[in-house]
């Protein structure tokens, strides 16, 4: 008796002071944590689902076609064939490539980490190479690094994060990319949940974060030659929080961002315009629950000489990533059309979307938003090719991914027409 009351003492001691050990050292249960769950593979089957969603004038036949537990970071597949899921490539957050079937971890340096919601965010194809733009520690020091797969190499990284590590939130890195003819323009949001000291260096020169970066194609070039070539980059535009998307419509260049609390944004993005986090935004501060002060944010971007967004979501969405309609919408609308995808959303207004946007002739002007929910589908990304751009099958249907759901065809079906 005496020994198993002894066992017990020892036990209920050793949990409370598990219990004080992990409130007292957050970073590194936050660590531990991390080093674990880089080794996790992506679980993968063929799992089959369909629903109907109605739309305002068509249907959407949605069908699951793989099923993967892990978050995306891109999903590539060839232009112009016919789709087939031995040709989709998918990267993983947590650090891995599925194609074929065959899971691949891949050569990523030991700084990689998982901690704050980090992860692999975006891949950028240039000259036939991978190149993966990822959350960062070292030393404890936060940053975010470019790195090239095939042999490790650092392209490009930040420099650390001014806040503490509590405040840092790498789902604030957002992270996108697209080519133009003689660049590659990635963008990178300010890594915080709420207002920080991360929060000013969208204003800062000096820093990377808040920004869309442009990349020289002959200087990335380069760089991927001679590792010791000093690679620099231009400001495109600032005062971005967390620019998660970007595309390029008949020439001119659009982003998606999430506000702080309310406010997602879509913005026609003109370089070296300056887009105003975090001076102004449609959406508040988070309420002292979450970290926050509640306080609202000037609300006029032009009064300050920053640009408006084109449109603002408020409550917000969880606006993730942005890109064209398919050409079945495109000629249903017969106007210029982008789309974009929605994580969660609120409690006021819930994402789990695909989200159409119309515009006017000249593209300037938002004329119409429709928002679809489709179920409970938190969506990510579209699938499209290595440079970013839309894939759509030969009868107009798009991929997407939903965070540890998987990957899903969407079908434009039932069209109101006359």
């Amino acid at each position: 008796m005496t020994r198993i009351l002894l066992i017990s003492i020892l036990w209920i001691v050793t949990i409370i002071a598990s219990i004080i050990w992990s409130y007292e050292n957050p970073e590194k249960i936050e660590k531990l944590k991390s080093y674990f769950e880089k080794s996790i593979e992506p679980e993968i089957t063929n799992e089959k689902q369909t629903f109907k969603i109605a739309a305002n004038s068509f249907s959407l036949n949605v069908e699951k076609i793989l099923s993967v537990d892990q978050k995306t970071a891109f999903l590539a597949h060839p232009l112009k064939e016919k789709f087939n899921l031995n040709k989709l490539t998918i990267f993983t957050q947590n650090g891995f490539k599925i194609i074929n079937s065959n899971v691949e971890k891949l050569n990523l340096p030991k700084e990689f980490t998982l901690q704050r919601n980090g992860g692999i965010k975006t891949i950028i194809n240039f000259n036939n190479k991978d190149l993966a733009f990822f959350s960062s520690n070292k030393s404890d020091c936060y940053y975010s690094s470019l790195i090239d797969l095939t042999n490790n190499d650092t392209i490009f990284k930040t420099k650390c994060l001014p806040e503490e590590a509590k405040n840092n939130d790498f789902n604030g890195l957002g992270s996108s990319n697209i080519h133009t003819q003689d660049a590659i323009l990635l963008t990178i949001g300010t890594p915080e949940k709420h207002s920080s000291k991360n929060s000013i260096l969208a204003q800062k020169d000096d820093f990377a974060y808040g920004k869309v970066l442009q990349f020289k194609k002959i200087e990335l070039e380069k760089k991927l030659k001679d590792n010791n070539f000093d690679l620099s980059y231009e400001i495109y535009s600032k005062g971005h929080r967390v620019p998660q998307g970007i595309t390029m419509l008949n020439n001119k260049i659009y982003s998606v961002e999430h506000g702080p609390k309310g406010g997602d944004e879509l913005n026609l993005i003109i370089k070296g315009n300056n887009y105003g986090w975090p001076e102004v935004s449609y959406g508040t501060n988070y309420l002292k629950d979450n970290g926050g002060d509640g306080i609202s944010f000037p609300i006029s971007h032009s009064n300050l000489n920053f640009k408006e967004p084109l449109f603002a979501f408020v409550p917000s969405v969880g606006i993730a990533s942005v890109n064209n309609c398919p050409t079945i919408l495109k000629n249903y609308y017969n106007k210029p059309c982008l789309m974009a995808t929605s994580l969660y959303g609120n409690q006021l207004r819930k994402g789990n979307s695909l989200i159409i946007f119309l515009l006017n002739d000249e593209q300037t002007v938002v004329q119409s938003v429709e928002k679809i929910k489709i179920n409970d589908l938190v969506i990510r990304h579209f699938v499209t090719d290595r440079q970013n751009r839309l894939y759509e099958d030969n009868d107009g249907s798009i991929y997407i991914s939903a965070d540890k759901k998987g990957i899903f065809k969407i079908k434009f079906e039932d069209f109101r027409v006359k």
